[in-house]
């Protein structure tokens, strides 16, 4: 099942919608800091407040943490970015992917971008549009992923 790995995300509701989507579909979600905000915050609570129990979290101190804890597991790095270089729905997602989301003013750091896999991009019709929220283009990959691997059939 691919995982979602959210790198220092700064805006607790884009994290807790985002927990909350995970908690639905039984992904694991991983919190790569610093984190623009506590785990405990109010606003990161109040986004899926009934869902935290449901939420697989694991929380990676820094960059190298998550990438230690990666090498014991399989899997490849897909992030997605504004340049990205393959249109998500077009790319064919594995079971074991991890899916990489930068921080919303940012994005992925250019290091970690050269370091996936694949990058990935959602198209998006109005070119003054820079990017989609957070929270919206992480559900858009999610569950791109788990259509294309037969996980939306229950």
């Amino acid at each position: 099942m691919p995982q979602v790995v959210l790198v220092h995300p700064q805006i607790p509701p884009n994290t807790g919608n985002i927990a909350r989507t995970c908690a639905a579909t039984g992904t694991p979600l991983h919190l790569v800091g610093p984190l623009g905000f506590e785990i405990s915050d109010r606003y990161l609570k109040r986004a899926g407040l009934d869902y935290w129990p449901y939420v697989d979290l694991h929380y990676h101190e820094s960059l190298e943490a998550f990438q230690s804890h990666h090498q014991s597991h399989s899997g490849r790095w897909i992030g997605f970015s504004t340049s990205g270089t393959h249109n998500y729905i077009q790319f064919q997602f594995q079971p074991d992917d991890w899916l990489l989301f930068g921080c919303e003013t940012q994005g992925l750091p250019r290091d970690l971008l050269s370091a996936c896999d694949a990058t990935v991009y959602i198209p998006m019709a109005q070119p003054q549009v820079r990017s989609l929220n957070l929270s919206v283009s992480a559900a858009l990959g999610l569950f791109e992923a788990r259509r294309q691997l037969g996980y939306l059939t229950e």
